[in-house]
């Protein structure tokens, strides 16, 4: 837990710094590119626009999900992906790419994952507020369930950042985990329900479909959903899998934190 809380503090002190350094890295990332920051957004417009051909329009006949159709239901819950992917990617490799530039200062290395992730979200908010728009054009008004967007919202940073804290420890030691981690993030995007509806799986056992509903993105994906689309207040609905999510991102920090500044003054040994 005292490790723990120096993170935190580590996280809170260096705010400023973790800003600056997000929008720096955003720039590199589009510095080559003509349309720039244009593409943050594209590039998910363009997968959002396959996965709707091929799962939506191909596998399901362009059939709605419990009242709404699929490109609205599917755009709910994809849009925290194209961060969560890229923020996890790129921050779990952080510290092994970037400790030569601040081995020599007095830099707080806990902030290496953060900035990364910060950058990834810039595009994320955007990409978010087009997507109301479209909703709002289709009919699906702005409501008091908004609130709880903002709930998830900052719960996928915090995720990213339990998840990138351990990583990005272990990436430094044994290389292959980067590897193993684009696997593992590969196979969750399929087995949580952002492209398909667990309900319509009538075939599918209620034990294999309640292992499923432990991955995280399976509550964020439906999160979504609740406060854009269903005007539910998920978080009381699915208490369980609130207090379950909760405690699995307590337990990534705790495991992260420790790991942090076990291998924190070693991290030269290993690059």
């Amino acid at each position: 837990m005292r490790a723990l809380i120096k993170i935190i503090k580590e996280q809170v002190n260096s705010f400023y710094l973790i800003m600056r350094l997000a929008k720096f890295q955003l720039r590199i990332d589009n510095q080559n590119n003509y349309l720039g920051f244009a593409w943050e957004i594209l590039n998910p417009a363009i997968q959002m626009a396959m996965y709707w051909f091929v799962f939506g329009f191909g596998v399901r006949g362009n059939q709605e999900i419990n009242g709404v159709p699929y490109i609205y239901w599917m755009l709910a819950g994809i849009s925290f992906w194209f961060f969560i992917q890229k923020a996890i990617l790129n921050a779990s490799k952080s510290i092994y790419q970037r400790y030569s530039m601040v081995a020599k200062m007095d830099f707080p290395l806990s902030v290496l994952p953060s900035y990364i992730i910060m950058s990834k979200y810039y595009g994320h908010l955007v990409l978010v507020g087009i997507i109301m728009i479209v909703f709002w054009i289709a009919g699906y008004y702005p409501s008091i369930y908004y609130i709880q967007l903002i709930y998830f919202l900052a719960m996928s940073y915090i995720l990213a950042f339990a998840i990138t804290l351990l990583t990005s420890t272990i990436t430094v030691v044994v290389r292959d985990v980067q590897m193993l981690i684009q696997s593992l993030l590969q196979a969750m995007f399929f087995l949580s329900p952002i492209l398909w509806d667990r309900s319509g799986s009538a075939t599918m056992p209620e034990w294999i479909q309640n292992i499923l509903m432990l991955n995280p993105f399976y509550y964020l994906a439906n999160g979504y959903r609740a406060s854009l689309l269903y005007n539910d207040w998920y978080i009381v609905s699915h208490w369980e899998l609130t207090l379950y999510n909760w405690g699995l991102i307590l337990v990534l920090l705790l495991i992260g934190s420790s790991a942090h500044y076990k291998f924190r003054n070693r991290f030269s040994d290993f690059i």
